[in-house]
């Protein structure tokens, strides 16, 4: 397959983890052509990240921060437009789950902290990155949101991921005289190194696979998805 991203610049965020989600949609935009800007809290853990599509031939920056710190996202996005002199495509994949428990033992600081985790850094970022991508005259922002209903014991992250939805929509009607395409995907069930160790599955072949998103994520940030915009596009295996 014909390289579908030659020339753009991804900045892509939450990669970190082997065997997670992040790596496996950096490494699809990197085999695709793109030149990559990963962000992740820890140095190692990015820097880890980073060297496989390094080997690859891929261009490839790595940032260690916080994207709920305005000046770390600062030095991300600033560092990217150093290193690369555009962006492109931003996908905001930082967050996940971290409190599970019923709605009325939520702390205040649980509460905080899993917005922020998963919605304010992604406005973070989107803010950020903005004004470049509007530059590329064709930028794409691509967040994460969740498949299907809410579920109980997930108060501060369903209200997150609703909230993502909400971004997303906003931030296509803003972009869209800008040249900027913004959409999400909501993923089911993930095959991930992490959910297989704490699950145990018997099998995964109803789950939505690590790649599968990638793919996902590749045809979002390309041309073939030029019409699409202010959409939330779930993947969820065949687990539906």
């Amino acid at each position: 397959m014909a390289a579908r991203l030659e020339g753009k610049v991804a900045v892509v965020t939450g990669v970190s983890g082997d065997g997670q989600v992040g790596q496996a949609v950096a490494k699809a935009l990197a085999d695709n052509g793109a030149a990559l800007a990963i962000c992740a809290r820890h140095e190692d853990k990015v820097e880890a990240r980073a060297k496989e599509p390094r080997e690859a031939g891929a261009r490839v920056l790595a940032v260690a921060g916080s994207l709920t710190d305005e000046a770390d996202v600062k030095r991300l996005i600033d560092g990217a437009i150093a290193e690369f002199g555009r962006i492109d495509i931003l996908v905001n994949l930082a967050g996940g789950l971290t409190k599970y428990k019923p709605a009325v033992e939520h702390t205040l600081e649980d509460w905080r902290a899993e917005l922020d985790n998963n919605l304010l850094s992604a406005f973070l970022t989107s803010r950020a990155a903005f004004p470049h991508l509007k530059a590329a005259g064709d930028g794409v922002i691509i967040n994460f949101a969740r498949a299907g209903q809410a579920q109980a014991n997930m108060v501060a992250y369903n209200c997150a991921k609703a909230g993502i939805e909400a971004l997303t929509r906003t931030l296509a009607l803003e972009g869209r005289d800008l040249g900027i395409r913004v959409n999400a995907i909501a993923p089911g069930l993930v095959d991930t190194a992490s959910n297989i160790a704490a699950m145990k599955p018997k099998d995964t072949k109803r789950w939505a696979k690590r790649d599968d998103i990638a793919a996902a994520v590749v045809f979002l940030a390309s041309p073939a998805s030029e019409g699409i915009t202010g959409q939330t596009i779930a993947v969820t295996g065949w687990g539906l």
